[in-house]
């Protein structure tokens, strides 16, 4: 007989909320599944794999489309990995998107701390700096 799972235990097994289980389920990353007689969900072994492989891509940053996509992909398995490979390459670009732009961030940060004399606040050039891109010249508390 096949071994079913309550959503508790699929999610303590997967380290998956109950919660996002559920909104998986509706939005189709995982399949409905049977119910017991008492009405509860029970879940099988596909959806424990298939939870696992959705953790992991979301762990790696993938967004739900993507890991749609990837699902459908991985339903072929003799179909070539190019479209897998595109996939990847996309998510790769805009991860070095983000860090180009974290970078430059942290860069500005530090050359505002840099400047910095730690003295009063009225003269804090950190809030000055935040202040001046808001378009507000005096301050947060103006």
């Amino acid at each position: 007989m096949p071994r079913t799972y309550a959503i508790g235990e699929l999610s303590r097994r997967t380290g998956v909320k109950v919660t996002t289980i559920r909104y998986y389920e509706q939005n189709g990353l995982i399949a409905e599944p049977e119910r017991a007689a008492s009405g509860h969900r029970r879940y099988d072994d596909t959806a424990l794999e298939r939870l696992g492989f959705i953790r992991q891509a979301r762990q790696l940053g993938f967004d739900p489309t993507a890991i749609r996509e990837l699902l459908g992909l991985a339903a072929d398995p003799n179909r070539p990995c190019t479209a897998v490979d595109i996939i990847a390459k996309h998510h790769v670009d805009e991860i070095t998107t983000r860090i180009q732009h974290l970078s430059a961030l942290r860069n500005e940060l530090q050359r505002v701390l840099d400047n910095c004399g730690s003295g009063r606040i009225g003269d804090c050039h950190v809030l000055q700096s935040i202040a001046d891109r808001t378009g507000h010249k005096q301050g947060p508390n103006a």
